[in-house]
């Protein structure tokens, strides 16, 4: 059974910058990674893939360049955790023990979770950015685009960059003005979000973006299903006050419409989302995700990026239960602290 001072789940953004600090501190630490990719992707540029301002291939690294030097890769899949026993078990079976571990898997992606999504990705207009297989395929539909509804949304989950929803919507606007499409272009965000930007002042610049470019706002949407062969978005409004007026002049111009049942249904040309996300199942199914946490993320003390139960096992980046956006930029902040 191989055994580590320190054992690392993940060779991500978080994985491997944690690694080379550590290292770099102590080069002779036993440290092992576990990662099962030979590729590493810079998934922030997908937006600029999306936009048509980025080559995916220039996205790419391989991992064995990426690993720092006195780690040792261990190419499998992590399948369970036992932090009770300082074990890990890969998807082969083997076990490997550690005296510290450190998680930083990112997250999953659960297209399932939106009924009409997994079945329509990458067809009939419908794209996201945060998986490389579709990123061109964004850029084919916005150079395609003719008129109608541009509809950028997103799940109710937690997602990684919550900006990058609307860092394609700006852009997408700005091709269509660039293309002389923007006339016959209706720009609309909706999200089950209460604001366009957590912070204030981003959201005050964003709001003044919005309003000058005429781009369309609905808060509290909640995207429940897709469409696809209609071209329709579904969507559960979660505060009353918010509910679309169908008879308003702009929201008929749109094609908003109010169900029955009251979802409310915004037609779309062209659709992007990101994938609603959480934990992987085997961190979300282990002994360090908290019960009261529906998406499975490990507990961990938002200063210290320990873990409250088991002191030997730290989470960093995506994967941590922790109040900050996901974003790579956090991973910047955190390695240094853990």
């Amino acid at each position: 059974m191989k055994k580590y001072k320190v054992l690392i789940i993940g060779g991500g953004t978080a994985g491997i910058t944690v690694a080379a600090q550590l290292l770099r501190k102590q080069s002779d630490l036993k440290l092992g990674i576990i990662e099962p990719s030979d590729k590493h992707y810079y998934q922030p540029a997908w937006t600029l893939v999306g936009a048509g301002t980025y080559k995916l291939s220039d996205t790419e690294r391989d991992e064995k360049d990426l690993i720092p030097k006195g780690a040792d890769w261990i190419k499998a899949h992590a399948e369970e955790i036992d932090p009770d026993n300082n074990l890990v078990t890969t998807s082969e079976g083997n076990q490997i023990e550690y005296q510290n571990l450190v998680v930083a898997t990112g997250v999953q992606y659960n297209w399932n979770v939106i009924p009409g999504l997994a079945d329509s990705i990458g067809t009939h207009g419908i794209t996201s950015n945060y998986d490389k297989k579709y990123a061109p395929y964004t850029w084919e539909c916005l150079q395609s685009f003719k008129e109608g509804n541009a509809l950028f949304t997103q799940p109710h989950t937690p997602i990684k960059c919550g900006g990058a929803p609307q860092k394609i919507m700006y852009m997408a606007e700005h091709y269509f003005r660039k293309e002389g499409k923007r006339e016959k272009a209706n720009i609309i965000f909706a999200t089950p979000g209460t604001v366009i930007f957590g912070v204030q002042p981003f959201k005050d610049a964003l709001q003044k973006i919005v309003k000058e470019r005429n781009i369309h706002t609905f808060f509290y949407h909640k995207l429940v299903q897709i469409r696809p062969e209609q071209q329709e978005a579904v969507y559960e409004v979660t505060q009353p006050e918010h509910m679309p007026d169908p008879e308003d002049p702009t929201n008929k111009k749109l094609g908003i419409r109010v169900e029955e049942d009251g979802r409310v249904v915004i037609p779309f040309s062209f659709l992007h989302t990101a994938p609603p996300q959480s934990a992987p199942d085997f961190v979300k199914n282990s002994l360090l995700s908290s019960r009261d946490d529906p998406f499975g993320f490990v507990e961990a003390d938002k200063h210290t990026l320990q873990h409250p139960r088991y002191p030997n096992v730290f989470s960093v980046g995506d994967v941590a239960g922790t109040p900050n956006a996901k974003t790579g930029a956090a991973v910047r902040k955190q390695a240094p602290v853990m």
